[in-house]
């Protein structure tokens, strides 16, 4: 029986175990990334495992989300994280060099490799065929390295790309289509494979765009082929040699299959708060719009700016819409500014921002209150933006160019002719922001400024896991709402203690101090609980505050990884009805909690409060399970260390 494409990069890198789903293998990381929101505390991590020099084939530390420097925060973290990444062997993108999927996609990234980011948004490199998973920075630390990554063999999903688009309709409106049938939780433990004809009517940059909101599908990743398309593109940047071919085998065989016919589709947005409320431009409807944003690792790539300037050129935005775009990176800035599309867009009222994420993760740029802005970006989570009366609508670049100018949302086909851009056959190579690190051996001195603060180490799992229910919520919870991560908290993301003052406030503004009060507790959540990035910080600052285990009627990939890593119990209600008999306040009880690890999946959780016992599944790994028990996966590679 043939491979398809994640099969077969996850069998050339395959360090342990068995590819049958559902269990857990483990793959050889070749690449990784941070950046510096997620950043400095994997690097802190590294340091506490005490190796000298990363063992990856490349790693590299990008600067693109802290980069207001209202204080002396973040120049302090992008010191800590150059100096430290200099000393271990790490290559440092400074500041604006660019978004550090953008950069990684036209510098580093190399189909068939594996590339392993603290960053929910890496899977952009499978628009080049790279194998790329978001992970939290304690993961990627251990691949820096060289540990191999766990993850639970995945289904593989085949998304059958058919037809050609028409002109106004985008690759965002085929990652919206594709987010409408499957929804936020459709990608939960698979793959997404793109393949069809239509797959070759589509550019790297198109179809990285597709790959990057895979993220929000709850995938593991997304992967393209790689062809000659991809193989021009490489060319185009000088690259050349880093292609290989990739294709599924002719007889490869996926577990879902989804065909979109892309002659049929029509310019979509994604409607508040949500990036699977999916509907037509059209069926929305022309409402007013306060604000414009173009940018974000989603959509902005040279193609994705150039669309944009023809069709500002010659234009007036209109005088109600704030617009503003961020180029994803110093090449596709330096390139607009030589040919004259940069001066378009300046002409036609647009406010330019740096290269990096900027009003995407709520860096600047919030709208006014009860706003309607129209973003390119990839997630439209309520308060996301800096201002929470704010309705956030994502849509192409199309769709946010032509709506700048007419003051409403549009369908673009009203426009007239749609642009044309071809890929270049050369893009504009420089690498002068991008700092290599000290040969090994020099004497570096890593360079910590006074807000780096140790990050919280968990204790050995104790017999009796006991505490309050110190919180109840609901169905897709982000860690947006467990950790906000606005303008004024970015900067303190090497700061636990402090971040910890504002831990699910948005659900509860109280919930900090009572979890203080009581010397930490439980958190009960609903679906999909910890959706959203990959920020480590959504575990770290409730172990800060003392939380033993989030029961929760299912939870997102990645945050039940990280909180596996800091020792938490990420636990599944056997029966939801149990959810709703539990009360704030209750005193919940694990009792002998290691023997029922050990024992197996099923544990019992006895509510002392209700005088009532009830199930709750945890199903582990061996590996997992004494991750658990040694209180995280430092703890755990400490005491692997000591006995080797």
């Amino acid at each position: 029986m043939g491979l398809n494409i994640a099969q077969k990069i996850l069998k050339e890198h395959l360090v342990s175990g068995e590819m049958i789903q559902g269990k857990e293998i483990s793959i050889r990381i070749d690449q990784t990334l941070t950046q510096d929101s997620t950043g400095t505390m994997a690097y802190l991590q590294f340091e506490a495992i005490g190796l000298p020099r990363v063992k990856t084939k490349k790693s590299v530390a990008y600067i693109d989300h802290n980069t207001l420097q209202a204080g002396f925060e973040n120049a302090d973290d992008h010191r800590y994280i150059q100096t430290v990444a200099s000393k271990h062997g790490i290559y440092f993108s400074r500041p604006g060099n660019g978004i550090c999927h953008q950069v990684q996609l036209e510098r580093f990234g190399v189909p068939g490799m594996t590339l392993l980011g603290s960053d929910s948004h890496t899977p952009t490199g499978g628009g080049l065929g790279m194998l790329a998973i978001g992970a939290g920075g304690l993961d990627v630390a251990v691949a820096m390295g060289g540990g191999a990554y766990f993850l639970t063999t995945p289904k593989v999903c085949k998304v059958e790309l058919t037809g050609k688009l028409n002109p106004w309709v985008a690759a965002k409106d085929i990652i919206l289509e594709v987010l409408r049938v499957l929804t936020v939780k459709g990608g939960v433990g698979k793959v997404i494979e793109y393949a069809g004809e239509g797959v070759k009517s589509l550019s790297v940059p198109e179809r990285a765009t597709i790959t990057n909101m895979g993220a929000e599908l709850g995938a593991t990743t997304s992967v393209f082929p790689s062809d000659e398309i991809t193989k021009a593109f490489l060319k185009a940047q000088d690259r050349e040699s880093d292609w290989v071919a990739l294709a599924p085998d002719a007889d490869a065989t996926y577990d879902e299959v989804v065909t979109i016919d892309l002659n049929t589709l029509v310019p979509m947005a994604a409607q508040p708060h949500s990036p699977d409320n999916v509907a037509k431009v059209s069926d929305i409807g022309k409402i007013k719009v306060n604000q414009v944003a173009i940018g974000s690792c989603t959509n902005s790539s040279y193609l994705d700016i150039m669309k944009v300037s023809k069709i500002l050129k010659g234009k007036t935005v209109h005088p109600d819409v704030s617009l503003v775009i961020a180029p994803g990176s110093k090449q596709v800035l330096n390139m607009i500014a030589e040919n004259g599309a940069l001066a378009d867009m300046v002409a036609a009222g647009a406010r330019i921002l740096e290269s990096a994420c900027g009003p995407c993760i709520g860096m600047g740029q919030a709208p006014c209150t009860d706003a309607i802005s129209l973003r390119t970006f990839n997630r439209n989570f309520e308060g996301r933006s800096g201002t929470v009366s704010a309705s956030v609508y994502l849509v192409s670049p199309e769709v946010a160019a032509v709506s700048a100018i007419t003051g409403v949302l549009t369908d673009p086909r009203e426009f007239g002719d749609a642009p044309v851009i071809e890929t270049p056959t050369a893009f504009m190579v420089n690498d002068n922001m991008v700092v290599a690190p000290a040969p090994e051996g020099n004497d570096v001195q890593v360079v910590r400024g006074p807000n780096i603060k140790p990050f919280p180490v968990n204790t050995e799992m104790q017999e009796n896991v006991n505490g309050k229910a110190l919180i109840i919520v609901g169905d897709n919870i982000t860690t947006d709402h467990i950790m906000p991560s606005n303008a004024k908290l970015l900067p303190y993301r090497s700061n636990i203690p402090y971040l910890a003052e504002y831990c699910l406030a948005p659900c509860d503004e109280m919930f900090p101090a009572r979890a203080k009060q009581n010397g930490g507790g439980f958190i009960i959540g609903g679906t999909n609980y910890g959706q959203g990035s990959s920020r480590e910080h959504a575990a770290l600052v409730p172990l800060y505050l003392g939380i033993k285990g989030v029961i929760a009627k299912s939870f997102a990939r990645i945050h039940m990884a990280n909180l596996i890593n800091s020792g938490i119990l990420p636990l599944t209600f056997v029966n939801e009805a149990d959810y709703d008999g539990i009360d704030e306040g209750d005193d919940l009880a694990i009792e002998q909690a290691i023997d029922q690890i050990k024992a197996g999946d099923v544990l019992k959780v006895n509510n002392i409060t209700k005088h009532k016992t009830f199930e709750v599944s945890i199903v582990l790994s061996d590996r997992q399970s004494d991750i658990l028990l040694a209180g995280g996966l430092l703890n755990y590679t400490k005491k692997l260390s000591e006995q080797a």
